[in-house]
């Protein structure tokens, strides 16, 4: 085994893991807490005078 070994495994490693992470922010299950965490900067703080 040698570096090129290693780097070609670090390689899909974080391919797989970007292809992951791209299923799983896509996923319908999880639509509604992303849409509600994008409204959460617009949303006003409660108990805070304006």
């Amino acid at each position: 085994m040698d570096l090129n070994d290693i780097r070609s495994g670090v390689t899909l490693v974080s391919f797989l893991t970007f292809v992951w992470l791209v299923v799983w922010v896509w996923a319908r299950k999880r639509r509604d807490a992303f849409e509600e965490a994008a409204r959460l900067p617009f949303m006003d703080n409660e108990g805070e005078s304006q």
